[in-house]
């Protein structure tokens, strides 16, 4: 049985599962003394807005604080999911302090997904569904793999073994990431909704928000209903939370480490992604110091450590 498929059943039997006893507990608060350095794609962004990355913390903060309902959606989404809201809001405050504003009022994410489902586009690179894409014989082995997580990780393996920056039967293929080449129609960088999911990342998370919540699962080739759900905050906020619940299990099970009661660390790996990858790597290198180093936190979750009081305060 593979990790995605233990942790479906692991949340069927009893979503709020307490830490394997084994796993070493990383405590609240940041490693670093001071915040590392914030990318400067981020601080490009930021100053191209004429703001600040305080001021853009305010404003989704503002969001939270003056939304009872989002709040509310916010708490149910982390109950379901056996985990503690905050790690939601550190996710969400981590992207719009370091990614694009927060509207000012949960409403428009509403509009803005109907907007998208009323548009016409695919994921497609050159002409190239994606459906068609995954039916070349170099992901022929991902289709041995169950549940979503687990086979579009083997695609992205795929992509970023066999396609990324190669010429294959005839056909240049970038040199970037199997996300920013197949599942970002409008343009590069593109996450969407309260928490700036990214496709693949909903794609992969389709069968444990089906299990747990109950929604539709998602259709590669459905690109607009792909793009309706991240921005959807009664269906997008599942998958933010099934996000989070999938990097503090892998933490758990593979390099014994328990999370749950850091949203900074949460936070770092929901804004740097595979956690199964950065779980196996920090175990190796652990077995290799002979030591036990604990997962530090990056200028994003170092954000949500140093305002986990006032975070605190919204639940």
């Amino acid at each position: 049985m593979n990790f995605a498929t233990r942790l479906l059943v692991c949340l069927c039997i009893a979503v709020a599962a307490a830490p394997a006893a084994a796993a070493t507990l990383v405590p609240p608060g940041n490693r670093h003394e001071k915040q590392p350095a914030v990318p400067a794609a981020s601080a490009n962004r930021t100053r191209a807005a004429q703001s600040t990355y305080e001021a853009k913390y305010k404003k989704v903060y503002a969001l939270l604080q003056n939304d009872s309902d989002l709040r509310s959606k916010i708490k149910s989404a982390a109950t379901k999911y056996g985990i503690d809201p905050l790690h939601i809001a550190g996710a969400i405050v981590g992207e719009h302090t370091y990614n694009v504003d927060a509207y000012d009022r949960l409403q428009t994410y509403y509009v803005k997904a109907v907007s998208y489902f009323q548009t016409s586009f695919s994921f497609a690179y050159e002409g190239e569904s994606i459906g068609d894409f995954i039916k070349r014989p170099q992901f022929s082995a991902c289709e041995n793999e169950s549940g979503s997580y687990d086979v579009w990780s083997c695609r992205e393996a795929v992509w970023n073994r066999s396609f990324k920056g190669k010429t294959v039967d005839g056909k240049r293929f970038p040199n970037d990431r199997f996300s920013a080449v197949f599942f970002q129609p409008f343009y590069a960088g593109q996450t969407f909704g309260i928490g700036q999911l990214n496709p693949l990342t909903a794609l992969q998370m389709s069968d444990l928000v089906a299990r747990v919540s109950g929604h539709p699962k998602l259709d590669p080739t459905d690109a607009r209903q792909v793009y309706k759900t991240i921005m959807d905050p009664d269906l997008t906020l599942a998958y933010v939370a099934a996000t989070l619940k999938m990097s503090i299990d892998a933490y758990r099970d593979i390099a014994g480490f328990d999370i749950s009661k850091n949203p900074g660390i949460t936070a770092t790996l929901y804004n740097v992604g595979n956690p199964e990858q950065r779980a196996r790597a920090l175990k190796a290198e652990n077995a290799k110091r002979g030591s036990a180093r604990l997962p530090v936190e990056n200028y994003y979750g170092w954000l949500v450590n140093d305002r986990l009081d006032e975070l605190k305060a919204l639940f």
